[in-house]
């Protein structure tokens, strides 16, 4: 074959060729036609490579195939334009579809919590079996409230923050077991009943109480979150409804591991409170005030702006595109 004669005979397709692929916006025909002008240029570099090899019309030729298959294809959408979809759209959504299971994990969790208090506390052998009274009453006086305020803002921050990701991390990746999450937060609940009850039985209720508000309100409702969405990975793992197994667990899994993400950023506001507002000499309304108006702003964000983001079809998943068309499933 005489590649000379071929690029004069195809130099017009070509360039036609890559003007379609180069055009921002195109209409139905245009869009056959680059189609069409691609088969046919495939098809002469093909010919091209088959007679003469690597060549110079070889190399221009597949440049403007590749523009043309992305063009075609598409390309991955940038990351800086994904950012303020995952807040606006896909985050909210995900935490709108665990709204009612984190109220019944909260509502639950200060159960438990109250009833260990209230159990342990009225039972002196109870207190005794936890530590001498010298010990408990140490804690009660001094520990509790110093541990707030003995390493420096900046330090206990950081601390407290990736310690609670790394807990609510764990409740969402780990929730497909159904025991993780479950066991984290009775864990978690038994450990402030306990807290709670040695406070109580030094009349100590009001520290305990004053201490725990400013930051848990925020800490407390991310960990329920986190709890909520590894369940409902696990309820979609036992139940999948008319999808396969799999798919309803890979959906499950990929709509609310993006809640995992959030947390880690509520969580550091958590911390910024707790390192940051709790331990200060400041009036106990103001520093309470801060912390319930952090968790009003979740609450509205979780609540509003994930209603919004449902009504607009959002669910949290990725889009067709990152995630694959899904499998039609009647029903």
């Amino acid at each position: 074959m005489d590649l000379d004669a071929l690029t004069a005979a195809r130099r017009e397709e070509w360039a036609r060729l890559d003007e379609l692929s180069r055009t921002r916006h195109l209409s139905g025909a245009e869009i056959d036609e680059l189609v069409s002008r691609y088969r046919a240029a495939s098809a002469d570099l093909a010919d091209a490579k088959t007679s003469a090899g690597r060549s110079v019309q070889g190399d221009h030729i597949s440049t403007m195939l590749a523009r043309a298959r992305l063009r075609l294809t598409g390309a991955p959408e940038n990351v800086l334009r994904q950012i303020p979809r995952f807040f606006v759209l896909q985050l909210p959504a995900a935490l709108y579809r665990v709204r009612w299971a984190t109220l019944a994990i909260a509502l639950a969790f200060v159960a438990v919590g109250t009833v260990v208090a209230l159990w342990v506390s009225r039972d002196p052998a109870l207190v005794a079996s936890l530590g001498s009274r010298a010990q408990l009453e140490q804690y009660a006086q001094n520990e509790f409230t110093e541990y707030y305020s003995e390493n420096p803002a900046a330090v206990f921050a950081g601390t407290v923050w990736t310690n609670n990701a790394w807990i609510a991390a764990q409740c969402v990746l780990f929730g497909v077991t159904g025991i993780w999450p479950v066991m984290v937060l009775v864990q978690n609940a038994v450990g402030v009943g306990t807290a709670a009850a040695v406070m109580t039985a030094f009349d100590r209720t009001d520290v305990f109480v004053l201490y725990i508000l400013p930051h848990g309100l925020l800490e407390l409702t991310c960990i329920f979150v986190a709890g909520a969405a590894g369940l409902q990975i696990f309820w979609a793992w036992v139940a999948p409804g008319p999808r396969r197994r799999g798919d309803a667990l890979a959906a499950a899994g990929r709509s609310l591991a993006t809640i995992a993400i959030g947390l880690v950023l509520v969580l550091g506001v958590a911390g910024l409170i707790e390192g940051f507002v709790t331990a200060q000499p400041w009036p106990w309304p103001l520093k309470i005030g801060i912390g319930a108006a952090a968790l009003g702003l979740f609450v509205f964000y979780m609540v509003v702006v994930g209603r919004r983001a449902q009504r607009l079809g959002e669910t949290g998943d990725l889009t067709e595109y990152e995630a694959g068309t899904p499998t039609l499933v009647a029903g």
